[in-house]
Order: C-alpha cells, then structure tokens, then sequence
C-alpha cells in the first residue's frame, strides 16, 4: 500500500483570486482531489464506497500557507493519513514548491457518513484498505475553530445550485469561498487568508437559507452560518499582507 500520494500542476486561472494567487477554497480543492485519489489508489475510491452506501464528509481542517504562490507556479500537494481514532480519520497534507520547499501544510479529520441515513458509521472494508502509517509524521496540530467575541456583521443567504455536490450538501470548499466574499473586496485586495480553521457541525442540504455573522479583531477573523438557529460551520482565521 502506498503510504502517501503526491500530485503535481500548475496554478490555472480558476485556482486564483483577483490577485492571481491561490485561492483558499481551491486550497481545499486541491486536498479533496489529492484525498480522493489516493483513496483510488488504496481500493476504496468513489465506486467502493457507493457500493457500501458510505461517503467520506469532513469534520475539521486547518490550513497553514508560509506564502501565497501566484498562477503558473508548479505545486505538489503531497497526502497520507494517520491512524484512525475511533469514528475519525485524520489526513495530513504537506504543498510544496517546484524546489521542493514547504510552503505550507494542512491537517483534517474525515468521517463517513451512511447516505441514508445521514449519520456517521464506521466500515471494516475502509479499515483493511488502510495502510499502516504510524511512521509518518503527524503535521500540525489541528486545532479548533472558535468564533470571536464582538460586534458581528451579520448576513442571510441561499446557497446556489453549483455549492452541492454527489453527496447532497454543500461541499466542503466552498465555505472559504463564502468566508472570503464576506471579508470584501476591500479586505481581500490587500489580505490574504494566511491560516485557517473550519469546523464543519452540521451539512448545509439545498433550499436551506443560512444566517452568517462575521468578527473582526486585527488580522483575526471568524465566520459562522446558521441554520434554523443551529450552527452549521464555524471558520476561523487570520489575515497577512499580500
């Protein structure tokens, strides 16, 4: 079994902001595929876990970037994951230059969540396809999103169409999209998004408006979307010049 899995690609126009520098929702973009292939490589990718009725859904990621790299650079987003702890999954993600320099990394903890029932199992079939990665470095601490005290700027919503995805919520890379057009143009034409924590508390299923309150403090954020009251992720962040 392969411990880890690497890809390799340039920095498109869609994977850019306004700035040309790598977008923080792709940033997930790039975990997602990069986690989904390698579960491709080990047996259970997306045709296994149909089969079995089961979909990996994410709890929690932190995302660290030392620098933002801009379009047409070469990235390598390397992955492996950690020894579950009972119903999670953690999976670590190192990027790199076309030096091989790291130039940030990322922590997660996955599930898999029954698609009829909508509530987390576990799977004997996932386990046995897992490799045994004791050895392997743990990466940073993953940490928690915590929303911050103060006045918030609050907003309402629906998310559209093209945010769901194959398993019937809004899908985990748009958040920090949502996060980022809360902040502004304003903000984001001189900051960039240079650490973030999202916890995911509850999927966001279509035709579901959603409450949002942003805080500011300094370079610290926090973005949060309710649902019916009931909070459905949590962001929080911290802001660097460009």
């Amino acid at each position: 079994m392969e411990k880890s899995y690497t890809e390799t690609f340039a920095l498109r126009a869609p994977m850019c902001d306004m700035s040309g520098q790598w977008r923080p929702g792709a940033v997930l973009e790039s975990m997602q595929e990069t986690a989904g292939d390698h579960c491709v490589r080990l047996g259970i990718g997306r045709p296994v876990m149909d089969s079995l009725g089961i979909a990996w859904v994410l709890s929690r990621s932190r995302v660290v970037l030392n620098r933002a790299p801009r379009m047409n650079e070469v990235i390598s987003v390397e992955t492996w994951p950690l020894p579950p702890r009972h119903l999670f999954y953690p999976r670590i993600n190192a990027f790199r230059d076309e030096s091989g320099s790291v130039i940030g990394e990322a922590a997660s903890l996955w599930l898999l969540m029954d698609l009829e029932t909508r509530r987390v199992v576990n799977s004997d079939v996932v386990l046995a396809h897992l490799p045994d990665t004791a050895d392997m470095p743990a990466g940073i601490p993953l940490g928690a999103a915590r929303p911050l005290s103060g006045e918030a700027e609050t907003g309402t919503f629906m998310p559209p169409y093209a945010d769901f995805d194959l398993n019937g919520h809004v899908n985990n890379t748009k958040y920090l999209d949502w996060t980022c057009s809360a902040l502004g143009h304003g903000t984001m034409a001189k900051r960039r998004v240079c650490e973030f924590i999202i916890g995911y508390e509850r999927e966001i299923r279509p035709d579901e408006p959603i409450r949002t309150e942003l805080v500011r403090q300094g370079d610290q954020f926090s973005f949060c979307g309710f649902a019916d009251e009931k909070r459905c992720f949590c962001v929080s962040g911290r802001l660097a010049e460009r």
